[in-house]
């Protein structure tokens, strides 16, 4: 317990900083319900040598100093709190934290933390004796015992979801004692165009543990195509995340119904085959006089909602005929066809998750009084029952900072306190994509989740050096992930932008194609690294996140054989033509904008206005060649509209818009916005990754996505986590 003085910056004893801690200290002793120091304080040289970094040399006049560090007058033994409860050094005590959403969590519940902070008196709640209990771990045997099963199961309730104990795309026991050989499925929830379970399948892959996308779940058609196109293997499902959940409900519930009918056990099936043949001659019988009779030969897929678009939700499956083709397979609701009709070893479906990740996005949706009553904000809570339903292994969401930012970091506290309620371990980061070796700046919030019975994976520490813009949260400021204070560690150089894309061919603004051939060979590190085909190179480069073996980092043979692969999606987004004419007359050179062109004048104070006297020059549409809204954009001070980019530079983060309106996208020698690819390249996407739908569809799937050096960096703390090679003790 220490009284606490502020960074000294004059010897001087009668500094104006001395004045008001003693006036602080006086006026506490006067008050009787304060909360003060009582009893005699350490000896000096004793709480120097116990607390040495309390007690830096007193810096200079006009010294800087880079952090804000407490140091103490003088440390003592006892604190009397609210003025009634005296605590000693060393006793426990109860602090809220989770200001919000505590209710989430058991009152009894308490949490064992080495975060360090500094607080007042006053935040000490209550005095506590804190005992220690084991783990429970009874639940967790009993469930790999069940009926003989070798599977280890995510899912509590695995029986009742499936009818099948035993099956399922589980590592099996044996295997799991030797976890580097470990397979694990990963449920995409959000998934956009794959990016970040990619990224996470690569990273995971390198530590060893098999880590495949079996499902994915978004609600924009044209990301479902792409992720399907690149990860054939994966079950894509095009549909929201609330009739996904109401699925997984319902399937609970078929799966149940149909143990009861006796699926799975063959005595019961083959009375009730009995019984079908029985039924299906009479209905023959029937069909003479009756018509045609419709048999289902097949159950092709399921879902929860409205597939036929008569605004009817329920479940619903999809139908193969028998004696018809896929042309006429249909979606039927499941009460008019009737379980009974339903082929045994019919269905292609099944869902078996071991770590889910989600969501991304909901872009600071206003209502600050009650901040999950936005729809999009809704979605959080979505997120967080289907967590809650499943049960998986590892939980991890991905969002923008500001859900630590908005009404008081609200969302990010319930979705910390949800998962805390559910019994899961969590921390929370904030990272930077530049750090990991990309062109831009991208700050993003990752929140880990690990069920109690496995190891809480880390956060990868930074790679790159990068050009750091905005700033993290105050009160999360501890959360930034980066290593610690006085940790010397030489990082690789910055990534800027033409070490990404001075290696692609130059295109027009109207360029139409999709796929074309490279120009040339790569130009730097990053450039070789992006363009590697799908099943990797044989090249072994010093092992490192950004540069490890090749041959490892592409997994996956279904580009076997290619010598090479195209350029796709490098294309950019076509401007109108006054659009287009402004950009031909941006110079081509650093810094350049609006503000280069003709009768635009910057005052002393950087805003800009017309220059009364040069004549406002037209297009010939008839529109000004400097639009009203571009000299008009933040007050007239900004210099983003129409913004060439240049080489030595990064992006503060790639956006869904391709836009020069408001924004710096043009190319630093081309007269049009970035491509596709271009931006890709700036999230980290391999060059063989391929975009489906519209260009400007392909935009937002690129601008929504997680960068994908950071998912990958993230995938390898998840296999280590698997695996055992992480200290849990650690954060």
């Amino acid at each position: 317990m220490e009284e606490e003085s502020p960074v000294w910056e004059e010897e001087s004893p009668s500094s104006r900083s001395t004045r008001k801690i003693q006036t602080r200290v006086r006026a506490a002793d006067d008050e009787e319900e304060a909360s003060r120091f009582v009893g005699d304080p350490y000896e000096d040289d004793e709480a120097k040598q116990l607390w040495p970094h309390r007690y830096f040399p007193r810096k200079k006049k006009g010294q800087d100093n880079q952090e804000e560090i407490i140091q103490a007058t003088r440390h003592y033994k006892q604190a009397l709190v609210d003025g009634r409860v005296v605590f000693d050094l060393g006793d426990d005590c109860y602090v809220k934290v989770i200001k919000d959403c505590s209710n989430f969590i058991d009152d009894k519940r308490l949490f064992l933390s080495d975060v360090k902070d500094d607080n007042p008196l006053d935040c000490l709640i209550e005095k506590l004796k804190i005992v220690r209990m084991p783990l429970e771990k009874k639940r967790c045997a009993a469930e790999n015992a069940r009926d003989g099963s070798e599977s280890d199961s995510t899912i509590s309730c695995e029986a009742d979801l499936t009818g099948n104990a035993g099956g399922g795309m589980f590592a099996k026991e044996e295997v799991i004692e030797d976890k580097s050989s470990l397979e694990v499925t990963l449920l995409d929830l959000y998934s956009g165009c794959g990016a970040m379970s990619t990224g996470l399948c690569l990273g995971a892959n390198l530590s060893g543990v098999k880590l495949t996308t079996k499902w994915a779940v978004d609600m924009n058609e044209h990301a479902c195509a792409s992720l399907k196109l690149n990860h054939p293997e994966t079950q894509v499902r095009n549909e929201c995340a609330e009739d996904f959940l109401m699925l997984l409900k319902e399937w609970q519930k078929l799966c149940a119904t149909f143990v009861k009918l006796g699926y799975g056990d063959s005595a019961i099936m083959q009375e009730d085959e009995a019984d079908e043949e029985s039924s299906v001659d009479d209905d023959d019988d029937a069909g003479e006089d009756e018509g045609e009779v419709y048999e289902v030969e097949k159950v092709l897929s399921i879902c929860y909602g409205d597939p036929k678009k008569i605004k009817e939700g329920g479940l619903y499956l999809k139908i193969r005929w028998k004696g018809y083709g896929p042309d006429e397979d249909t979606w039927e609701p499941i009460e008019t066809l009737g379980y009974a009709n339903i082929p045994r070893n019919s269905s292609s479906f099944a869902y078996y998750p071991y770590a889910t990740r989600g969501m991304s996005g909901f872009n600071r949706h206003r209502n600050k009084e009650d901040p999950l009553a936005d729809e999009k904000n809704k979605q959080l809570a979505v997120y967080m029952d289907t967590v809650e339903f499943l049960k998986p292994k590892f939980v991890l969401m991905e969002n923008v900072v500001d859900i630590l930012r908005f009404a008081g970091g609200f969302l990010g506290r319930y979705a910390l306190g949800r998962l805390v309620g559910m019994n899961y371990q969590a921390r929370v980061g904030i990272m930077p994509a530049g750090a990991y070796g990309l062109p831009q700046f991208r700050m993003r919030m990752f929140m880990w989740g690990a069920r109690a019975t496995e190891n809480l994976p880390k956060y990868p520490l930074p790679t790159h050096d990068v050009v750091v813009r905005g700033n993290t949260p105050v009160e999360f400021k501890s959360n930034a992930v980066d290593y610690d204070e006085g940790h010397e560690v030489e990082l690789e150089k910055k990534v800027f932008l033409g070490d990404a894309i001075s290696d692609l061919p130059p295109v027009k603004n109207d360029e139409a194609r999709d796929s074309m051939a490279y120009m040339g060979e790569p130009e730097t590190e990053f450039q070789r690294f992006i363009r590697l085909r799908k099943d990797g190179e044989t090249v072994t480069p010093k092992v490192h996140l950004m540069k490890f073996s090749y041959e490892h980092e592409m997994p996956g043979c279904s580009a076997s054989g290619l010598s090479q692969h195209d350029l796709f999606d490098h294309r950019p987004l076509e401007l109108n033509k006054d659009d287009y004419l402004r950009v031909c007359q941006v110079p081509k050179k650093k810094g350049a904008s609006f503000r280069n062109l003709k009768g635009v004048r910057v005052m002393a104070d950087n805003k800009v206005e017309f220059d009364p006297e040069v004549e406002r020059v037209l297009l010939p549409s008839g529109k000004p060649l400097v639009p009203d809204y571009a000299m008009s954009y933040i007050k007239g001070y900004s210099s983003k509209p129409f913004g060439r980019l240049w080489w030595d530079q990064t992006v503060p983060t790639v956006v869904t818009r391709a836009e020069p309106h408001n924004q710096v996208i043009l190319h630093p020698e081309q007269d049009r916005v970035l491509t596709i690819r271009e931006n890709a390249r700036l999230q980290g996407f391999p060059d063989y990754y391929q975009l489906v739908g519209p260009v400007k569809q392909r935009y937002i799937q690129v601008g929504n996505a997680v960068a994908v050096p950071v998912a990958r960096a993230l995938g390898y703390a998840l296999g280590l986590a698997f695996t055992s090679s992480c200290d849990s003790a650690n954060p």
